[in-house]
């Protein structure tokens, strides 16, 4: 087949050329489309959480709670090593080099297997240790193993969904993502009910619901790719190891695979320092921070956004469309920050009776989830910077500099952690999370105008070689 061979994009297109049209317009499309896909995948976590919580025990909830730092620590990593694959997609997309954006789908299917077989290898083995040194109170210990665990045996699943998924949205096309996230949410509901309901697995059986969910996700993801997707689907030809690619995946996959672990470290450190006010506090915690991560879905949505957006400019050279990017973004951001942290500071108070059985005292619950909830919700316009400008200096090619903001918002956790758990003081070690924002949001403005003034300086210099060779050679020719 021809879109198997050809060095040009096809124009057979399910993708987006973002290289194009009015940044505002395509960013907040974009975004608005990511976020329906991520606000219903916050959707089922939230059910699950609701039906272990009803239908377990007060405790199992809490289990599943206190494991969402180390998911995030694995997953987290695994995600941001396939975004650097996607990166390169993207920046060759952006370039037109049609062969180059095939190879980047089997070298990063390839990278991505041994990613998922190495993380599983190493979660596993050090699970318990980790549980014990996070503090988890014993009450839970054996429901939050046995859910982890069983998350982690699943990881290769995770790893492929979010390729697949990556590789979609770096070329421009966010549809169908959506619409196979839908598909998994809802299988994941139903598996839920009938794992835990049906079978009384526990939370081992909310923790099978996600990764068969995941599983059942991954198949219509390649057969969209193979079937409406030719310039992603590779030809025989592009199935070879490609030292190239490989190494410029690897060269920013890596450093943001860094980013995402240095992150969760600190959000681990963080959980020990909640784990030290008991089942309820963790709890409380847990249900309030499930409704905040449908609230700031926004917030990680643009990431993805401005990941493919920036990509596809920056491998286009265009300068003035990444900074309008930019700039697009953070009028739209400014406006849902602000909304958000409205509904959060005064829904949470009566959102938490869903999470919980009828005989349960929720009023224990409700003055940790507000302290927590109203301290992260005036930083939200924080959080969003750090995903604009992080995704903005990752797909310009500076992976290994994102990581300083991951290093800034890790030592603003360690430190009000410790000093927390030192003081026992409540507020300040829910006041982590928004400290490591606001001080990660203002390093990320500062790092990323001196990268592009840095890249801006370079792309000239580039020019004005170019044209001085050009003219040289039309001097001879003359």
């Amino acid at each position: 087949m021809a879109s198997k061979t050809s060095s040009k994009i096809s124009s057979k297109r399910t993708d987006t050329d973002m290289t194009k049209g009015s940044p505002f317009s395509l960013i907040f499309k974009f975004t608005m489309t990511l976020l329906l896909g991520n606000v219903a995948q916050q959707l089922y976590n939230i059910v699950d959480t609701i039906i272990v919580g009803r239908y377990v025990s007060p405790e199992a909830l809490a289990a599943v709670g206190s494991t969402g730092t180390l998911m995030f620590l694995i997953i987290g990593t695994s995600n941001g090593m396939v975004t650097g694959f996607s990166v390169v997609t993207s920046q060759r997309y952006g370039a037109g080099d049609a062969k180059g954006v095939r190879a980047t789908v089997t070298n990063g299917f390839y990278l991505s297997i041994i990613l998922a077989a190495l993380l599983s290898t190493i979660s596993l083995t050090f699970l318990k240790p980790l549980l014990t040194l996070m503090n988890t109170p014993l009450n839970i210990f054996d429901d939050a193993f046995a859910y982890i665990s069983t998350i982690f045996c699943g990881i290769i699943f995770t790893v492929m969904y979010n390729l697949f998924s990556s590789l979609m949205r770096a070329i421009g096309n966010s549809k169908m993502p959506l619409i196979f996230l839908l598909f998994s949410a809802a299988t994941n509901v139903v598996l839920d009910l009938v794992f835990i309901i049906g079978f009384g697995l526990g939370t081992r059986g909310a923790a099978l619901a996600t990764i068969i969910s995941q599983a059942l996700a991954v198949i219509p993801c390649v057969i969209y790719i193979y079937a409406k997707m030719p310039t992603l689907r590779p030809g025989k030809s592009d199935w070879k190891l490609n030292s190239d690619i490989i190494k410029h995946q690897l060269k920013l996959g890596i450093p943001m695979a860094i980013q995402y672990s240095i992150t969760a470290s600190g959000t681990v450190i963080m959980q020990s320092a909640f784990n030290v006010f008991g089942s309820i506090a963790v709890g409380a915690i847990t249900t309030a921070s499930k409704f905040q991560g449908i609230i700031t879905q926004g917030m990680f949505t643009v990431g993805q956004t401005m990941a493919a957006y920036v990509g596809q400019n920056y491998g286009a050279r265009d300068m003035k469309r990444i900074k309008a990017g930019i700039v697009s973004a953070i009028k739209i951001y400014v406006v849902y920050s602000a909304i958000a942290a409205a509904i959060a500071i005064f829904a949470t108070p009566h959102i938490l009776w869903i999470f919980f059985d009828s005989n349960v005292d929720v009023a224990e619950y409700i003055p940790f989830a507000t302290i927590y909830i109203t301290e992260c919700a005036v930083c939200y316009f924080f959080l969003s910077l750090i995903f604009i400008y992080r995704n903005t200096i990752q797909s310009i090619g500076y992976a290994a500099v994102a990581t300083l903001l991951g290093i800034v918002e890790l030592i603003a956790r360690v430190i009000a952690s410790f000093f927390a758990i030192d003081i026992h003081n409540y507020m300040i070690a829910v006041a982590a999370d928004p400290l490591a924002w606001v001080f990660a949001g203002i390093a990320g403005v500062i790092i990323t105008q001196i990268l592009l003034k840095k890249i801006s300086n370079r792309w000239a210099a580039e020019d004005e070689a170019k044209a001085s060779i050009e003219n040289s050679a039309n001097q001879v020719e003359a």
